[in-house]
Formats: C-alpha cells, structure tokens, sequence
C-alpha cells in the first residue's frame, strides 16, 4: 500500500510540488513540533500549527455554517496577514490552514502565498473560484495544497450547500487542480445524509482513480445559528467514522487525515492540547474555528508571542476543558464555555452577537471521546507520526481524571432535537443532585 501511494505521488503531481511538500509541510512542520515541546519544557506556549480564518464572505449557505458568511465582509488585511505570518514563522512555524467563508474570495489570497515561499499552505474551499488559470498559479507558487469539500452525492451535497449547482462546480475547481498535478486533497463534514455516500471504498477508490492524494473526515458539529442537530452522528456513527478511517489507512493508496483521535485511538482536541488555535476574520484569537470567542487579538499591540504566552482565557479553556473531558468542549460542555466568558470577559467574535445565546442552547451529545471504544492505528507510519506530533502533550494525562467525565448520553434526551432538553437540564440530570457541590469546576493551576 505505501509503495502505491508513493507510486502515485511521483506520477501524478509535479515533483517540485512534492519537494515543497516533503520540506515545509513535513522537515519543517516537524521541526515546528520539535520547537514546540522545547518551549513547552521552558514553561512557555505558542502553537506549532494555526488556522486563520482571512474572509467571512461566501458564495454557499451550507447547513450548520457558524461563520457570518452573509455579514458585512471582513478580512484580514494583507499588512495584518505578512506581519502575523512573519511573527509566527519567527516561533519556527511553516504550516498553516487557510479558511473562510471562502478563502479565494479574498482578492489577495494569492498575493500572501507568494510572500511567504518558506511557509505552506492548506486551503479550506469549496473550490468554485479554482479556475484552470488559479490553479496553474498554485502550481507555480507549490506552496499550497487546496483541500476540497465535497459534501456527498449531487442531491446531497446541493442540499448540504444550499443551492443548486453546487457539487458540479465543485468537481470542475477539483479537476483543474488535478489536471496541473497539485498537490490536493478532498474533505467532508460526515453527518447523517452523507454518511452513506462517502463512508465506503467506492468513494475513495473514485478519489484515487480522479487523483486525489489526500482525504479528511470531519465530524458535522452541531454550532452556529441554524446548527440543524438532525444531521449529528450518534454514538454508533462516529465509531463507524473511525474505524472506517483506520481500516481504509492500511488498504488504499491514499492519505487519510483526521484531527480527533491519537495512536491509540484516544480520543483528544487539537485546541486543548495546545497543537493549534485559530485567527478569526476580524483578528480574534480563538480556541479553534468553531469557538468565536475572545480575549486577544493579532491586532493588539504586543507581539503575537507575548499574546499566546500570556492569555488567560485560552490557558484556562486548555485546562479546564482538559479537566472535564477528551472531546469536543461545545458539544459535550457549552456550560464550560459559558462560565470561562463569564470569568474572563471574553467577547463574542461574530457579527451577528449570538454566539453565546447559541452556545446556551446547544443539548449536550457524545463527541469524538466515547470510553471503552477507543480503535487504535493500523497503520505503522501513522502510529509513527502521531507519537511524535500528534498527541496530548501531557495535557490530559496531567489534568484529565475519566471519573470526572460526565457522559452527555446517559439522561436519556434525544440529542438530534435542540428542544428536547437545555444544556442545563441535560448535564443536571446526568448527574447527581448535588453534583455542582460535590464536583465543583476545578480553578486551573498556572505554572
């Protein structure tokens, strides 16, 4: 399987791009790691990977959309995006995940690629602005890799996006990538009407077959002001998403990505692990995409170090998430977020000044951290890869105690209904009377 896979790299995707990739994504992006840990000995934080949302904009209204993609356009400016690259790179950085709205909308995408040929890029898009010409620009700059949504079948993925015509423009931006050999890859937010379509080997074998050297399976959140919970996995679902990640990782010639789980199939959060956080449309510095919440911005007078360095608020959502659970703090805790904004004043980053009323009505559900139903790698090289970078950090062993989880499951509410039960309600009655007394939300230490 590995010897096919580097069999496809070398014929169907132009050797400089691999070259790139092989040493920004991966000599470099290790090194990033290598860094980080040093720093993390020191006593000292800054995230080896970052997200940076540059656009609200967007072509699309997908379901379950939590960005302000109708909203008066904000971006991050050109000056803004160069200097928080460069403070970041300064800290050994050279990976980053470029999102929106949708990132080509932003008129100088190209330009800040091409100022920072020492860094690399992956692009979040629905790939309806990759023209033939935009792409024969990425392969000439080799620094990105545009990953692709594609979100199921026509029917569903139409639906999925809100319009007509969405998944036939999508295809055609993914074959001009394909057809001037760049370096791509295709995602999905796997939920309930998709599940099916893109949950087997036909599918991937179609990836392979068009090209595709990379794949990513999200899980659909359940976020935003529509947040549509019908389209949420149960239990059941998203271990079929993991095992079938695992399994298709030692069968088929191509890259599987995920962001939820380590080696052993523990299950963790990229954000309270300290491994990335993420840069908002207006300069927020958040936990991750989905948490429009703030203290600190790129904006701010103090250099992005010292800002990462001395954050309360994302300190504390690190280690008090990391107390209470290995999930997804907003689909398992939304009281957790709810009480960190109450203690640090944190602001809400959207447009819309929603975000907490949406936190609050969220119903609690199972995420990625399901006890007892952990599925391990198959896969030697990514066992390999994520004992040296994609793992805890210590966080959990440090802070995580299993018999203090409280299981979004075990009330009995079914969670495909926003109504069906409060945030409040569900985690009150999945506890103890007195669990607010005899499990008070731990006051993180600081070292």
């Amino acid at each position: 399987m590995y010897l096919r896979l580097a069999k496809r790299m070398l014929l169907e995707t132009d050797k400089r791009l691999l070259w790139k990739l092989a040493y920004l994504a991966g000599w470099r992006g290790l090194w990033s790691v290598v860094k980080h840990k040093r720093r993390l000995k020191r006593g000292e934080f800054f995230p080896p990977f970052l997200y940076l949302s540059i656009i609200n904009t967007c072509n699309l209204r997908c379901q379950g959309c939590w960005v302000d993609v109708a909203g008066k356009q904000t971006k991050i400016e050109l000056d803004a995006m160069n200097r928080t690259l460069n403070e970041a790179k300064a800290m050994g950085n050279a990976f980053f995940g470029i999102l929106g709205g949708e990132p080509f909308l932003h008129k100088e995408l190209l330009d800040i690629f091409a100022a920072h040929p020492d860094a690399y890029f992956q692009v979040f898009t629905n790939g309806h602005f990759i023209t033939d010409e935009v792409a024969k620009r990425l392969r000439e700059l080799g620094n990105v890799t545009p990953l692709i949504s594609v979100e199921g079948s026509e029917i569903v993925s139409d639906q999925r996006r809100g319009r007509s015509g969405v998944y036939s423009k999508t295809m055609e931006g993914l074959q001009n990538c394909l057809n001037n050999k760049v370096m791509t890859g295709v995602c999905t937010s796997v939920c309930k009407t998709n599940i099916d379509d893109l949950l087997n080997d036909r599918w991937v074998d179609r990836l392979i077959e068009m090209g595709v050297m990379y794949c990513w399976f999200h899980v659909y959140r359940v976020v935003g002001p529509e947040s549509s919970p019908e389209l949420a996995l149960d239990t059941e679902g998203l271990r079929r998403v993991r095992e079938f990640v695992v399994s298709t990782r030692v069968r088929k010639p191509i890259i599987v990505i995920d962001a939820y789980h380590d080696g052993e199939g523990r299950a963790l959060c990229p954000a309270v692990t300290g491994f990335t956080h993420h840069i908002g449309p207006s300069g927020s510095i958040e936990p991750c995409p989905i948490i429009q919440l703030a203290t600190e911005s790129i904006h701010d007078e103090r250099p992005l170090r010292e800002v990462f360095q001395k954050s309360e608020f994302l300190r504390d959502f690190r280690e008090t998430v990391a107390q209470n659970t290995r999930g997804c703090v907003v689909l398992e805790r939304p009281d957790l977020l709810l009480s960190l904004v109450e203690k640090h004043g944190a602001k809400d980053t959207t447009q819309r000044q929603t975000a907490l009323e949406e936190i609050a009505k969220i119903t609690p559900r199972r995420s990625q951290y399901v006890p007892g139903m952990e599925i391990p790698e198959r896969s030697w090289a990514y066992r390999l890869a994520k004992w040296f970078a994609f793992h805890d950090y210590g966080v959990y062993s440090k802070n995580f105690h299993p018999s203090d989880w409280v299981d979004p499951d075990s009330c009995g509410c079914d969670p495909a209904s926003s109504s069906s039960c409060s945030s409040e309600t569900r985690l009150s009655s999945s506890a103890p009377a007195d669990y607010s007394l005899s499990h008070p939300t731990p006051t993180p230490t600081h070292e």
